[in-house]
């Protein structure tokens, strides 16, 4: 009784966050553990979150200038592979109690498809766990699976002159935008998976 005094007591102005604020349509901050979880499950283990919010958050959220504007807090994690050896790593940007993107970055060398299967995995991980996991169901770009739309961007950047990232954007999943770029640089490939809110 008396914990229902005390919550109707709190007036609505109240300069404490609220659930809305905390939990906004979407992903939170809170899901990096279930993401951590599947991957484990996936012998691809996660590092704690590590907050960032000093000048150094474009090093890990950035991902275009009208949306950095927006982002004041970040969290970062390394992934690793089942042979301890860094594949990328996994960040959230947006404000303390909602982040407005997550984003994956998978590094491939020396060939483009060397750490394929590990990208699939990461990909896919983030997108059932921060979108939904419905690929199979909407089909969203005409793409019957995460996998048939990794194998086409693969394809499609092999054969381009590689000197440009490549970029595709799938909307129609769920609420959020996703968006895969391909880029190279002298001694391996990027594999980046953004999901924008």
């Amino acid at each position: 009784m008396i914990s229902a005094i005390v919550i109707f007591l709190i007036p609505e102005n109240s300069s404490m966050p609220s659930s809305d604020n905390l939990y906004q349509s979407g992903f939170t901050f809170y899901d990096v553990e279930k993401i951590k979880e599947s991957l484990s499950e996936k012998n691809i283990f996660m590092s704690i979150p590590t907050p960032i919010t000093d000048h150094t958050i474009e090093n890990y959220c950035a991902i275009r200038d009208d949306i950095l504007s927006t982002i004041n807090y970040c969290t970062t994690t390394a992934i690793q592979g089942p042979d301890g050896k860094s594949l990328g790593n996994i960040s959230m940007g947006g404000t303390p109690d909602n982040p407005i993107m997550a984003l994956a970055l998978v590094e491939s060398s020396p060939f483009l498809d060397s750490k394929f299967n590990e990208v699939e995995i990461v990909f896919k991980i983030m997108i059932e766990t921060l979108v939904c996991d419905c690929w199979d169901e909407k089909q969203p770009g005409g793409f019957e699976s995460v996998n048939a739309w990794l194998e086409t961007a693969k394809i499609k950047f092999a054969e381009s002159s590689q000197t440009i990232p490549l970029k595709s954007t799938i909307t129609g999943l769920g609420d959020e935008t996703l968006i895969l770029e391909i880029k190279s640089t002298s001694d391996s490939y990027s594999w980046t998976l953004i999901v924008l809110k």
